[in-house]
Order: C-alpha cells, then sequence, then structure tokens
C-alpha cells in the first residue's frame, strides 16, 4: 500500500503577502490590467521567466508591482492558452521564485483573498491545465477545484478536487512544468495518515461515498453501512471495504480509472492489505472453511480445513491453498463444473502451485508414488519439478533421506494429477538435488 510520509514544506505563498498593495488594487479583470503594467510585463517578464528556467513561450504578461523596499518585482505571465501561467518574484540580482497559478489564486487563509491572483485572460482556468497532468499520472479527475499547498525544492504540491467528490494530492516539479512526470495520490491516503499534508477542498466522507456507487454495481445486495479505504497499490488500483446492513462486508478492487474491477467477500479477503475491518470476518472465514471442508471431501480428500488462502481464481475455477487440522496443507482445485480435485503439498507443483502456510512438504505422498512403481527404499526427502514433456506430463525430481541416488517422478495432470512412471537418476540423466549427481 502506498503510505505517504510527513513532508516538510515551505511556505509557498508567504512572499505573495509582501506585494505591493497598490499591484492588489488594479483589479480583477484582464480587460482592467493598464497598459502600462502589461507593457513593462511584455518588456521585462522574458528575461525572467528565463531565468527561471521555465518552459514557457510567453504569451502574455504584466508587471504586478515592485517592493522598493527589497528590489522585489513581481509579474504574471501566460504560457499560451491551455498551459499553465505563473506568478514571478524576481529580486533585483537573486533567483526568480516561481508560482503556478493554482498557487497564485490560493487564498493564504480561509476567507482571505489572493494576495496576487493571475488575471490575464489565458490564466483564467489553471485547474483545467491539470487534467492531462492527471492523466499521465494514471488516475481519471476532472477537476472542480484546485490550490496551492507548498513547494520543496524539487517538488511542486497541489490539491485538486475531482467533479463526483474525489481529490487527489499532486506532486509536480519544481518550477512546475506540466512536461515533467508528476505523481497523483489519492486523498483518501492522508486523510488518517500522520503527515502535515491533508485535503481540505472536500471532506473525508464525500471522498468515500463513491463505496455506496461500488456496492450497487457488485449487485451484491449490500446496503453500506459504513465505509473504509483500505489502500492503494503501485498500479494505481483502488481497494475499499464495506460492511453492509445485514453483517456481511467487502473489498472493492478499482481501477485507476475508478471502475470497480473485483469484488471479495470479507471471508476470502484475509489476503487484502490486512482484510476486513469493519465487519467480524471471524465468523464468515469459519463458515467459509467449513465449506472448502464440503468441497474437499466432495473432491476425495479428507482435509479438515483450519485455515486458508486463496489463489488468483480462473473463470470457473476457485483455487486455495488449505492447511488441515492435522496440520497437513493440500490445494484445492474446486471446479463450478465438476471434476474438483485436492493436491497434497508434495503433488501441488505439478499444477503449478506451492504451499505456503503449512509447514508440511508432503514428501510421504511422494514417496508413496515411488512404492507404486516397486522403489521401496526411498523416503523422499527434497523434490523440484525439472519440467514438462511434449505429450504434457511432468518429470519431479526427488532426493532420498539415505543420500543414495534418488529419482524422476512422471506425472499426468489431467484429468487428475497421478503418478504414471518413475525412473532412477542413474539412467534419467538432468537430476541436479543433492545426492542425485
Amino acid at each position: 500500500m502506498k503510505t505517504p510520509k510527513a513532508i516538510g514544506l515551505a511556505a509557498a505563498l508567504a512572499a505573495l503577502v509582501f506585494v505591493p498593495a497598490a499591484a492588489v488594487s488594479q483589479g480583477k479583470k484582464a480587460a482592467e490590467i493598464p497598459a502600462a503594467a502589461r507593457k513593462s510585463g511584455m518588456a521585462e517578464a522574458p528575461a525572467v521567466v528565463q531565468a527561471a528556467g521555465l518552459a514557457c513561450q510567453v504569451s502574455d504578461a504584466r508587471k504586478i508591482g515592485e517592493d522598493k523596499k527589497t528590489k522585489t518585482a513581481y509579474y504574471e505571465v501566460a504560457c499560451g492558452a491551455g498551459n499553465m501561467g505563473y506568478v514571478l518574484q524576481a529580486p533585483a540580482g537573486g533567483a526568480p521564485t516561481v508560482f503556478t497559478c493554482v498557487e497564485a489564486n490560493t487564498p493564504p487563509a480561509p476567507g482571505q483573498a489572493p494576495s496576487a491572483p493571475c488575471m490575464l485572460a489565458d490564466n483564467s482556468d489553471p485547474k483545467a491545465v491539470l487534467t492531462p497532468i492527471l492523466q499521465k499520472a494514471g488516475v481519471q479527475c476532472l477537476p472542480e477545484q484546485a490550490r496551492g499547498i507548498g513547494q520543496t525544492k524539487a517538488n511542486t504540491y497541489l490539491e485538486v478536487a475531482c467533479q463526483g467528490g474525489g481529490g487527489y494530492i499532486v506532486m509536480a516539479s519544481a518550477p512546475f512544468d506540466a512536461s515533467k512526470p508528476a505523481q497523483a495520490q489519492n486523498c483518501l491516503l492522508y486523510d488518517d495518515a500522520e503527515t502535515n499534508i491533508k485535503c481540505t477542498l472536500s471532506d473525508k466522507a464525500a471522498r468515500l461515498a463513491v463505496v455506496d456507487r461500488y456496492a450497487a454495481e457488485a449487485k451484491n445486495g449490500c446496503v453500506v453501512k459504513d465505509r473504509r479505504f483500505v489502500g492503494a497499490a503501485k498500479d494505481n488500483s483502488q481497494f475499499f471495504e464495506a460492511s453492509c446492513q445485514d453483517g456481511k462486508g467487502y473489498i472493492f478492487k478499482t481501477s485507476a480509472a475508478g471502475q470497480l474491477s473485483e469484488t471479495y467477500d470479507c471471508a476470502k479477503a484475509t489476503h487484502l492489505l490486512g482484510g476486513c475491518t469493519l465487519t467480524d470476518a471471524r465468523q464468515a472465514q469459519t463458515e467459509q472453511a467449513a465449506l472448502y471442508t464440503r468441497l474437499a471431501k466432495g473432491a476425495g480428500s479428507n482435509c479438515e480445513v483450519e485455515r486458508y488462502a486463496l489463489f488468483p481464481p480462473r473463470p470457473g475455477e476457485e483455487i486455495v491453498e488449505m492447511v488441515c487440522k492435522d496440520g497437513k496443507g493440500a490445494i484445492g482445485l474446486f471446479k463450478a463444473a465438476g471434476g474438483s480435485q485436492v493436491l497434497d503439498c508434495g503433488r501441488a507443483p505439478v499444477a503449478g502451485y506451492k504451499c505456503s502456510l503449512s509447514k508440511d512438504p508432503g514428501y510421504g505422498n511422494l514417496t508413496a508414488d515411488l512404492k507404486k512403481f516397486n522403489f521401496n527404499s526411498c523416503e523422499v526427502s527434497e523434490s523440484r519439478v525439472v519440467g514438462k514433456t511434449e505429450k504434457g506430463t511432468t518429470f519431479v525430481e526427488v532426493a532420498c533421506a539415505d543420500g543414495l541416488k534418488g529419482y524422476v517422478i512422471e506425472y499426468q495432470s489431467a484429468p487428475k494429477v497421478q503418478a504414471v512412471n518413475a525412473i532412477g537418476c542413474a539412467f534419467a540423466g538432468n537430476c541436479k538435488l543433492k545426492g542425485n549427481t
């Protein structure tokens, strides 16, 4: 799961508080910008843009004002329609400081007006510039609001509130350059995290309201009682938990675009970022273990399931690792159309699965398979899958506890996994386990 770290941010807008009051009072519309301010801006700002290292072809500019005491000039520049505009702080003889129009338009405190908002026509909607940046970052968001949070030496931090209630923290370059990669992290990551970055353009409840939509799309009868953001994966897929009025619970996985992709019953979600916490998953897990016990017995196994974990499912088939009450492990391949089977941990690798919950390696069953072919002296102590044959069978090399040369057992996979032949390593060749070479 992605977890935001506490980041010490510079108070990026603090300098703008000192913009001369006369400059701020020049008006709020591009048409009201004095011709002298635009003339000075077009004459002086391009050099400041170049000194700041901005990738900006200045299409319009105005001089906001100048602080005579500090010999600092302030400019707004537009970089063409559809591009981010900037407010520049240019101290005489010093390096310019750059603020996006999103930052410039952000009030220094709630209820206050921005100190030096962008007024040029091409800068009328700076939040719109963030849409393609968010798309490149792997999220779908049509910005409704945006605000500046602050800057570090390397990054510009912005908050974006999206249509539909979602929101993101955008970490872009500093100075801001829309052509450079940016990261976008869901505001829900920050709601309960210990960090000095918080989303304020909307509240947590509004962001979590999307869970109700996912529950409706899942069509499992869940009337949502409570909601939780579980976490995010590296591919920007998101996980949400819902507890339902009937006592059940689910985890919903969504794509980076916010579309529901998978639904997990809480009884089957123990492997997902800590599983469910809003419902008592223990009862559901007990019921699910009982179900797998019945399925295992239906497939000819006597495993009384105590614990379980799910592999990624395949169409029409549920694949479950099970730990039996006697401590042995197994892999259940449960098919909706019939033909289910339960593989012990020794034979499971033939089907491409490995036990991890149980300490039982299942070597006793491999020993039994050797005895079918009258190799009675070997107690299997180690095994490895060698590979498949052209006819689809699988070779498994085994080593013996007595240190003598082992064997290669041939297994068929369909319709059931079972041994069909065995040969000694002295004749088989390609044996690599200790004692077999």
